[in-house]
């Protein structure tokens, strides 16, 4: 491996830390809600209004149950510690911009309700993963993004209005701000490096020259 393709990508604790933390955190808030019988679904995004706005915030943190809090925490985990591993120079820039932009998002285009969840940075780091990859055309991030499909493929379908009760407005916010990012630091964070090897033109070879005259027309 190239030595500076190996620094890109190496390990260090916060990789692993911060998306539990960050997971954890969503849990003792769920926790707390429950324990004092608090309604804090009133924290969250409502579109079109002016204290709505504070729902880009706080939204990611509240959920409906425990099956909502549980069917984001595993993909948030996961997607957040790819984020971390193989983006980690602008991890946060990513997280944060993506947080405010696709909850603003949401916030314009949202039907008139509370819209909870941290479903939005799912999508939000799953188009991000998986678009970046593709457009950085690097080996190891194109394997990323197969992985993210193959585990996460069928989430696709759920930016769409296909099912009641779930906000497919944050969720497509959330794709379409990570694929937005995905562009705009497509020349920052990991890159390709080129071995020695490939720089080598076959006509320098000069165990191949030997060959040169080897085929010849009758």
């Amino acid at each position: 491996m190239h030595e500076e393709e190996h620094k890109q990508f190496k390990f260090s604790s916060i990789v692993i830390t911060f998306p539990l933390y960050f997971v954890l955190s969503l849990w003792i808030v769920f926790w707390i809600e429950g324990t004092y019988n608090l309604y804090l679904t009133k924290y969250g995004l409502y579109p079109h209004t002016i204290k709505g706005l504070r729902g880009i915030v706080f939204s990611p943190f509240l959920h409906s149950g425990i099956k909502h809090l549980f069917n984001n925490s595993i993909p948030l985990f996961i997607l957040m510690t790819a984020l971390f591993y193989f983006y980690r120079k602008i991890a946060f820039k990513v997280l944060i911009y993506g947080v405010l932009l696709s909850g603003l998002l949401t916030w314009v285009i949202g039907r008139p309700s509370y819209h909870i969840g941290a479903s939005g940075v799912v999508y939000l780091l799953f188009s991000f993963v998986l678009f970046s990859g593709m457009i950085r055309k690097y080996y190891r991030l194109i394997a990323v993004s197969l992985i993210v499909i193959f585990l996460y493929g069928s989430m696709i379908w759920y930016i769409l209005p296909i099912k009641e009760g779930i906000s497919w407005e944050g969720h497509l916010s959330g794709f379409l701000v990570g694929l937005l990012l995905a562009i705009i630091y497509r020349k920052h964070g990991p890159k390709s490096y080129k071995y020695d090897w490939e720089d080598e033109s076959i006509e320098d070879d000069e165990n191949l020259l030997i060959y040169d005259n080897n085929f010849e027309e009758e």
